[in-house]
C-alpha cells in the first residue's frame, strides 16, 4: 500500500502516519516543513498548499492508494489537490468537523442535519465552518474516486495542538485543589486520533459520516479522575455545578476545556448519533488509554505546539480565582 498524507506532523495526520508505517505501507507526506514532527521512515514532501503548482511539483507523477487529507483553512487547497490526485489515487479522506452543522446543533442528530453554506473556490480560512464545509465539497467535486468525508467531533490523544486535554493534565499536575465543572456524571462524546487512524489506514469508510465515539462513552469525571491517576498528582478534585460555573463568568469548552453544561446550546456537541460510523467500522478505546498515551506523549516530547489560529486554551489563574469566588470558597 502506498499512503499519502496531506499534512502528517501534528495530531490526526501524525497517527495516520504512525497507523500507516505500522502496517507497513510506503507513506509519503506533503506540508510546509514548517512545525510539527516528522515521523521517521516517512517519504516527507515540502509544498505550500495554497500553491498549486508547489503541490504538482512536490508530487510529481506519482500514484497512490489512499489520500488522508487533514487540511483546516482555505477550501482552495482541498479543491487543488483533489483535483492533481483524480485518477492517481484509489481513495480521498478528507477528515473535516461536526462544525459543519449549522449552529446551534441540536441533540441526537445525524449526518442528514442542515450545514453550512460553503464555496469548494474560497481562499479564505475565517469562519471555520464555511472552511470545512468548503473543503468537504472540493474533495467530492474533485477527486474521481470513493471519498471519506469524516465530521470530527471531540478529538484527543497523544500530538493534540488544541491543548484541551493538555491543558487538564498540566493543571493537574501541578496539583492542589482543582476545580472541576460537574456534574462529575456528565457524559462526553470524543474519539481518540490513533482510533480514526486505525479506521482510515484499515478500512478506507466511504461516505459522510459523525466521527466520534457512541454519547456516553466516557464522562467528565472518570476523565479528570484519569488525569489525576496518571499524572501522580495529589490534585483534589473540587466539583462544582453548571450554575455554580455559569455564575462565574468562566467559559465552558474553551477555559473549562472539554466540558459543557448539560442544557444550553452547547449541551448538544457531546449528544450526537454516531451509530453510522460505528457501524462502518469505527471503535474508540477506553479514554484511560488516551489520557496514559497522552501524558506520556508530553513527558516525553516536553514542550507542546498549540494552534497559532486560535486562542489559548483553558482556564488562567484569574479564571480559578472566580470559579473559587463564585461557589464561595477561598482560593
Amino acid at each position: 500500500m502506498r499512503t499519502l498524507v496531506l499534512g502528517g506532523t501534528h495530531h490526526v495526520g501524525r497517527a495516520v502516519v504512525e497507523a500507516a508505517l505500522d502496517r507497513g505501507h510506503d507513506v509519503v507526506t506533503l506540508n510546509r516543513g514548517t512545525s510539527g514532527v516528522a515521523t521517521p521512515g516517512v517519504d516527507a514532501r515540502v509544498a505550500d498548499r495554497l500553491a498549486r503548482d508547489e503541490v504538482a511539483t512536490a508530487l510529481g507523477d506519482d500514484t497512490f492508494d489512499a489520500v488522508v487529507d487533514t487540511w483546516s483553512w482555505a477550501p482552495a487547497a482541498v479543491r487543488d489537490s483533489a483535483a492533481l490526485l483524480s485518477g492517481r489515487a484509489g481513495h480521498y479522506t478528507y477528515v473535516s468537523s461536526r462544525s459543519v452543522y449549522t449552529w446551534p446543533p441540536v441533540a441526537g442528530s445525524d449526518e442528514s442535519a442542515p450545514v453550512v453554506d460553503g464555496d469548494a473556490d474560497s481562499t479564505d480560512a475565517v469562519d471555520y465552518a464555511a472552511a470545512k464545509r468548503g473543503g468537504e465539497l472540493a474533495a467530492v467535486a474533485e477527486f474521481d474516486g470513493p471519498v471519506a468525508l469524516l465530521r470530527a467531533g471531540l478529538i484527543l490523544g497523544p500530538y493534540e495542538i488544541v491543548g484541551r486535554l493538555p491543558f487538564w493534565l498540566e493543571r493537574i499536575a501541578r496539583g492542589g485543589r482543582v476545580p472541576a465543572p460537574g456534574p462529575s456524571d456528565r457524559p462526553l462524546q470524543l474519539v481518540d486520533a490513533r482510533d480514526v487512524a486505525d479506521w482510515v489506514v484499515d478500512q478506507r469508510p466511504v461516505g459522510t459520516y459523525n466521527t466520534v465515539s457512541r454519547p456516553g462513552q466516557t464522562t467528565i469525571g472518570e476523565l479528570l479522575s484519569e488525569c489525576v491517576r496518571v499524572t501522580g498528582s495529589d490534585a483534589e478534585l473540587v466539583w462544582l455545578s453548571p450554575e455554580v460555573v455559569e455564575a462565574s463568568g468562566v467559559e465552558p469548552w474553551t477555559e473549562l476545556p472539554i466540558w459543557t453544561p448539560p442544557t444550553g446550546d452547547l449541551a448538544p456537541l457531546h449528544d450526537c448519533d454516531t451509530s453510522r460510523a460505528l457501524a462502518a467500522g469505527l471503535t474508540c478505546r477506553p479514554v484511560a488509554d488516551t489520557v496514559t498515551a497522552t501524558w506520556g506523549w508530553l513527558q516525553r516530547e516536553g514542550v507542546r505546539v498549540t494552534r497559532e489560529d486560535r486562542p489559548p486554551t483553558g482556564m488562567d489563574v484569574a479564571a480559578e480565582q472566580r470559579l473559587w469566588r463564585a461557589a464561595g470558597l477561598s482560593d
